[in-house]
């Protein structure tokens, strides 16, 4: 009888997926999404956005590899990034001078071989150690390469960067990759390898260690476990995922200079991080998705997207430390105890005075910098479809008392927030 229930226990083990079909569907989802995208957005200027979100993503991703997972601050990641994707504009170079064959498809692997190579080089000694140490090492190494980007000119290309045409290689299945479509579906191809291997090695039992040296390296030692190997090995996959993103930023701008290497890219990567929320995994990516529509759609708008990026940062850092993916976490309480329905009277009657504070606070910035930087003669301005002098001091005036108004309002309702907010997360018998 025994045996006969271990042969049952047996064949129902075997016949069990390898992988759970709940933990495939965001997998599933994820690819038919991309899918979908150029069906509803065709345009050239759309398809180059998006582009730009995949490559983004794969950045954030990989520089939280070693932020999120490893609890590794590096202020000097760009680095990796951009030695890949100069590695791979010489190889586009040589395929098009008929000096080498390689299918362009296959070009993110030798980007990221490069940057796992340079990852390996530099991790030997820069992840001896965690905390400050490590980030002022980055931000040194950081500074290096991007003074020798101007100095190595034969590799780097100097103040005028390195460029190649993607469309000179062999064609793949009748693909040039001379269209924007055709390179979307290479990207995102990509993308979707490049984050199933990093969602993957963070279930691996290093990824799972390193989450143990993140939060307490003494007790990681303890164990037995290494804590410089740990990082190290962290390091160097983030470097080659790094390398990825390179390449595919190579493939799509066909340009690299040194800006994709220097202080600036690299603050930048760490902002979409923690913007996006560093303790989830999907964080990064909803951080590169705002990050890119602020940069790409906002700028074409207004001159100063930059400081609304940096005000929301700023709020983000403040008041939802674990980012907008944690602001979204914080309401899976409330779902799960069915309650999620007392948030939507006092959210909807929040909604109104908070886009009008919001608002408000955008026309005198609007109005404030026009003011300050319009030519001469060029006193009008048009703000949400209204035309006045910016040089008058009503219309700031105006903007100002709607702006308290809406401020009152939202203290007034803030309590109502609250209370309905412990309503949702009380559970029955606590």
């Amino acid at each position: 009888m025994s045996e006969q229930n271990t042969s049952m226990a047996k064949s129902s083990a075997s016949a069990q997926p390898l992988v759970p079909i709940k933990s495939a569907l965001p997998w599933l989802a994820a690819i038919a999404f991309l899918l979908f995208l150029p069906v509803v957005f065709p345009s050239g200027a759309a398809l180059t956005i998006m582009n730009q979100m995949a490559m983004t993503i794969i950045f954030a991703l990989a520089y939280n590899m070693l932020l999120g997972q490893a609890g590794m601050l590096s202020f000097g990641h760009a680095v990796y990034m951009g030695l890949g994707g100069f590695f791979c504009m010489h190889l586009l170079n040589q395929v098009e001078y008929n000096e080498l064959y390689l299918p362009l498809p296959l070009l993110p692997v030798f980007g990221g071989l490069f940057g796992l190579f340079f990852a390996f080089l530099i991790g030997s000694f820069s992840t001896r150690r965690a905390g400050t140490v490590f980030a002022m090492i980055s931000l040194g190494v950081g500074e290096l390469i991007a003074a020798c980007s101007i100095i190595i000119v034969v590799f780097f290309g100097g103040e005028e960067g390195v460029s190649g045409d993607r469309t000179m290689g062999p064609e793949v299945f009748g693909f040039d990759f001379a269209s924007q479509q055709e390179v979307y579906y290479l990207t995102a191809i990509w993308l979707i390898l490049a984050a199933l291997g990093m969602y993957l090695f963070s279930r691996t039992p290093i990824g799972r260690i390193a989450n143990a040296v993140r939060d307490n390296e003494e007790r990681a030692e303890f164990l037995g476990y290494s804590q410089r190997n740990v990082r190290w090995i962290s390091f160097c996959a983030s470097g080659f995922f790094c390398g990825i993103a390179g390449a595919l930023f190579a493939i799509n701008f066909e340009i690299l200079t040194e800006e994709n290497l220097n202080l600036a890219t690299s603050g930048s990567i760490l902002l979409i991080t923690f913007l996006g929320g560093v303790g989830f995994f999907i964080g990064p990516v909803i951080g590169a998705v705002v990050f890119t529509l602020l940069q790409t759609v906002l700028s074409l708008y207004t001159e100063i997207w930059q400081l609304y990026l940096g005000i929301l940062f700023v709020l983000t850092v403040m008041f939802f430390p674990a980012g907008l993916t944690g602001l979204l976490a914080m309401h899976l309480r409330p779902w799960k105890l069915g309650k999620i329905g007392l948030l939507a009277n006092p959210y909807a009657k929040m909604l109104a005075p908070a886009l009008v504070l919001v608002g408000s606070g955008v026309a005198l910035m609007e109005i404030l910098f026009h003011a300050r930087h319009a030519s001469l003669g060029e006193e009008e301005m048009n703000l949400f479809g209204i035309t006045f002098n910016s040089q008058d001091w009503l219309p700031t005036i105006v903007v100002v008392a709607i702006g308290a108004g809406a401020f009152y309002l939202v203290r007034l309702l803030a309590p109502q927030v609250k209370e309905a907010w412990d309503m949702a997360n009380h559970a029955e018998g606590q």
